[in-house]
């Protein structure tokens, strides 16, 4: 067991460097590159999604990484318009009592005309470890998304392009990860996106997904993540102004991450997605 929390510990973590996004990204983040399939977690993959937000929304993620309590993951997400665009608020947790990390960010999004939406967001970091404390860490992550038509979207995505070093410990210091990807909505009810991101000192990963909406109410995402050679599957239901998705992702070598999210529409006339 202490073999593989350590070797999960060296894939999430590896050289020195901490990124601060959920390591279930490409489950949360499937709607980044869109305008008819965004939730509230979209705007935190893509900031400048929240430039296209109509109404409050809000969601909660987890997810117990390879089944192991030490490496589980916890993400809280509000997104509501503001003056020409929208704002949004993320608040993430990883770890457990002998290590954890955590992050809160504020992000806003802007349209600047049809065609070209722009957002930003800075976040607050911390991390705890034994023997060293806590200490914390700011940076900063922006994003354009590019409608070239109706039904494809183009979108660019930077974190912490200026680096970001914790204070009190020399060696640990933000990673910088650029991301590229585009989506299409093939109908109303079914969209395919695909990125690729780019961490600092890491090979490319390539993140590739789909959702498909069954009679307004069930829907399915899919996809896979080459990084941490991760599948990824879940299943959601829509009642109301609720959705939860029950979702797992499967590694070859060390196992399967179940994972629940949970998606409330603040106000109903304005839902993010009207299959």
């Amino acid at each position: 067991m202490s073999i593989l929390i350590t070797l999960s510990f060296v894939l999430a973590f590896g050289h020195c460097q901490l990124v601060r996004s959920p390591l279930q990204t490409p489950y949360t983040a499937i709607g980044s590159c869109s305008k008819s399939f965004t939730d509230a977690f979209s705007g935190s993959a893509n900031q400048a999604v929240l430039a296209e937000v109509r109404a409050p929304a809000a969601g909660v993620y987890g997810e117990r990484r390879f089944m192991l309590r030490e490496l589980s993951n916890y993400q809280a997400a509000l997104v509501w318009p503001a003056a020409g665009g929208g704002m949004g608020i993320v608040a993430r947790y990883f770890g457990g009592t002998h290590f954890n990390a955590s992050q809160f960010g504020l992000g806003y999004g802007k349209k600047l005309g049809s065609k070209i939406d722009i957002g930003l967001q800075f976040n607050y970091n911390m991390i705890k470890l034994p023997g060293y404390g806590g200490s914390a860490a700011i940076n900063a992550e922006a994003g354009i998304l590019l409608h070239l038509t109706d039904r494809v979207h183009v979108g660019i995505q930077v974190y912490n392009p200026v680096g970001g070093k914790f204070s009190g410990i020399s060696n640990e210091k933000l990673a910088s990860v650029y991301t590229s990807g585009i989506g299409y909505e093939v109908s109303d009810k079914f969209f395919i996106g695909a990125a690729i991101s780019k961490e600092e000192n890491q090979p490319v990963s390539i993140h590739a997904g789909m959702q498909y909406v069954f009679e307004n109410r069930f829907f399915a995402r899919a996809g896979i993540a080459t990084g941490a050679a991760d599948y990824f599957f879940g299943l959601g239901l829509q009642w109301s102004n609720f959705r939860l998705d029950v979702a797992t992702a499967w590694h070859a070598q060390l196992g399967y991450t179940p994972a629940i999210m949970l998606l409330f529409n603040l106000n109903k006339s304005g839902q993010q997605h009207q299959p």
